[in-house]
């Protein structure tokens, strides 16, 4: 009875089922062989990435010392250098325009910037720090024999015209000298003497007076003092005089306010004034 049972179970076995248990091995198989390619692929890819990031390798290492040249040649160069000449000493296919971007992002906010001027290329001091490198000094002149002739004569004779200057000193006075020595602050303009044309006088400020450590004009040496100083020589004609500076800083009455007027319109009226002789001689 259970043999008939059995018998009758796989006789009533269903076929269909074979067949799909068969169609899921197939699909299975056939899975499995698609997904082959696509490992192939992906194996490939990994491989070609990896070349890839081989061959970067160099340039990138590379880069940095691209950079440290650069800032070298930037750096020791006493004026700024154009991209072809950067170009000349770094290696062959550098980017140059990009290594100097790159290096002017590094030194934005460092003390010293890299800046472009007129299409090439320099370090400056960063311009919020310009006043830590700002130096007053004392520029040391010498006066010419003309402009020493010139301040002693204003000095002793005081208030003195340009004209009378050359009168004592026997050469035209250039403009130039007398330029000199307002420049220093030695000597100013004073007034206008009372005479045709109205001639600029000149005498000398209280900044003469501290340079040469004099309390007042008056206190400037006379004849026997130049003698003894070896200033003067011992056989100076009987009627030469040293005279007495005027120690007032006021006009004295042949002499009128001077007027705001531009220095060029005093010397150009003044240019008809010129001494005997040219000032070659100073």
């Amino acid at each position: 009875m259970a043999t008939n049972l059995a018998t009758k179970h796989v006789e009533e076995h269903d076929p269909s089922h074979d067949e799909t248990v068969e169609t899921s091995h197939e699909t299975a198989e056939t899975s499995h062989q698609a997904g082959e390619p696509s490992q192939d692929v992906a194996e490939q890819v990994a491989v070609e990435s990896l070349d890839e990031a081989e061959d970067s390798a160099p340039a990138a290492a590379q880069r940095p010392e691209e950079l440290r040249l650069l800032e070298a040649m930037l750096f020791a160069s006493t004026e700024p250098l154009d991209v072809p000449s950067l170009a000349k000493r770094l290696p062959d296919g550098a980017d140059v325009k990009g290594l100097l971007e790159q290096l002017r992002v590094d030194y934005a906010m460092r003390g010293v910037n890299l800046v472009r001027v007129g299409n090439k290329w320099t370090f400056r001091t960063a311009s919020d720090l310009a006043w830590l490198m700002t130096r007053e000094s004392t520029e040391t002149r010498r006066l010419s024999r003309a402009a020493i002739e010139t301040l002693a004569i204003i000095a002793y004779h005081q208030p003195v015209t340009r004209a009378e200057i050359e009168e004592i000193r026997g050469v035209a006075t250039s403009k130039g000298t007398l330029d000199l020595l307002l420049e220093t602050g030695w000597v100013r303009m004073r007034g206008r003497r009372k005479t045709p044309g109205r001639p600029v006088t000149y005498g000398i400020t209280p900044a003469f007076l501290e340079h040469f450590g004099l309390d007042t004009i008056g206190d400037l040496p006379g004849i026997e003092e130049l003698k003894g100083a070896g200033l003067l020589d011992s056989r100076v004609p009987s009627d030469f005089s040293v005279p007495n500076p005027d120690v007032t800083d006021e006009l004295t009455e042949d002499e009128d306010p001077l007027e705001d007027e531009a220095i060029e319109i005093v010397e150009t009226e003044e240019a008809g004034e010129g001494g005997p002789a040219a000032e070659g001689q100073g």
